[in-house]
């Protein structure tokens, strides 16, 4: 049973216990990222994630780093475009030491200035790994494409620029501008009852003044598709396709979700898996993958080739798409469909540390969490002619941008 607790101040604790692992997962999910940075704070949401584990005013690092790990614990932290996550997984019997600490890092950082250095060039070379790696970087230039002079579409790391002149005064400012408590969630999965739970976190959250922020996220709404050749020093050829989506709030997503499965999942018998690799050796992984934000969406289809099996590829992806666009699925290929989109959600959520984030995600984004059965009718009761239609919509070729990555 889910339960969900909400203070005072606004912030939410959401729970739920499972009594066969000897584990607790527990992280804060905060309603804050890329997107809501102004240009010249580009990279500082990131830069914060890495901060957060460089002092407070009770730790220094090393007490941070060695605080759980010692334990036999895992500490982790990300960012996306929209939300920071600060989280770790430890024995039932250590979550008290996990969610003070996960407190202590979340509302109590310091920025001491040597580790702002520090940390400055650490992630300076995580840039330029990220620079030398292609794969990674289509992805986030093809938001740049797709959410042209967008905040959505800036890379999370930031830019050098950026990342050599924050200052400590910035971190606070940004945190001050940005933080709601109202807009951040408390979550724990795992075998510890929602008494216990409460008991090691509510006392401290509740310490936390009320605070709302006016800030409003910038929507996303002129799509202009583009294409653009760029060559780099790699030994195949990259493509990557997208456009704009569905919302998280859109009555469709879980229909585009199901047909994105289809189309280019993470199984072997995707349709653009068994076109490119199993029947022509063209590629040797391909993907499609759809991603709803607050306001907007992003569908992608991504694969690397030999650049003289460059065209054919993107004829097959074209015709893929085309027969989705074109041709209802028949009744067998619908309901294998869906029973392989639902397994593979049910399978998920057996993954505890990730069910805990997505509970705090939904919590801030819907204000509740859908049982998993809910999300599985919504899947059960689509008809073809439904992903027919969303097809026509999200896979017309003209409203599709393109990039791609030729050898030098």
């Amino acid at each position: 049973m889910i339960q969900i607790k909400e203070l005072a101040n606004g912030i939410r604790i959401v729970h739920q216990e499972v009594t066969h692992t000897r584990l607790v997962h527990c992280g804060f999910v905060l309603n804050i990222g890329s997107r809501d940075e102004t240009k010249e704070q580009e990279g500082l949401a990131h830069f914060w994630e890495h901060m957060a584990f460089k002092g407070t005013k009770r730790r220094k690092t090393f007490h941070i780093i060695n605080r759980l790990e010692s334990l036999g614990g895992e500490l982790n932290a990300y960012t996306t475009k929209e939300k920071i996550c600060f989280y770790a997984s430890v024995l039932k019997e250590h979550y008290p030491k996990a969610a003070d600490l996960l407190f202590d890092i979340t509302f109590n950082s310091t920025f001491p200035l040597k580790e702002i250095e520090k940390e400055r060039q650490v992630i300076l070379e995580e840039m330029a790994m990220y620079r030398d790696s292609p794969d990674d970087s289509i992805q986030d230039e093809l938001d740049e494409l797709v959410f042209d002079n967008h905040a959505l579409g800036r890379n999370i790391l930031g830019n050098e620029n950026t990342v050599r002149n924050f200052s400590q005064q910035d971190f606070f400012d940004f945190i001050s501008s940005r933080l709601d408590t109202s807009q951040i969630v408390f979550s724990i999965v795992g075998n510890i009852s929602f008494a216990k739970a409460l008991r090691a976190i509510e006392g401290p959250l509740n310490q936390i003044p009320s605070k709302r922020t006016l800030y409003t996220r910038s929507p996303f709404k002129h799509f202009q598709p583009q294409s653009k050749t760029t060559n780099r020093e790699i030994s195949q050829a990259l493509v990557g396709i997208g456009r704009p989506a569905y919302s998280q709030f859109h009555p469709n997503r879980y229909k585009l979700f199901l047909l994105n499965n289809i189309l280019g999942g993470p199984s072997m018998n995707s349709r653009l898996n068994l076109a490119l690799r199993e029947k022509y050796g063209y590629v040797y992984s391909i993907e499609s993958t759809y991603q709803p934000f607050s306001d907007t969406g992003f569908f992608g289809i991504f694969f690397g080739t030999e650049e003289k099996s460059l065209r054919k590829s993107e004829q097959i992806v074209m015709r893929e798409l085309k027969k989705l666009r074109n041709k209802k699925l028949g009744s067998m290929q619908l309901h294998m469909a869906k029973e392989q989109a639902i397994g593979q959600m049910a399978m998920a959520e057996e993954m505890y540390a990730a069910l805990m984030l997505v509970y705090g995600k939904s919590l801030i984004d819907h204000g509740k969490i859908d049982p998993l059965e809910l999300i599985f009718e919504q899947i059960r009761t689509t008809n073809a002619e439904e992903l027919l239609e969303i097809a026509g919509e999200i896979f017309e070729p003209e409203q599709l941008s393109y990039l791609t990555y030729l050898p030098n």
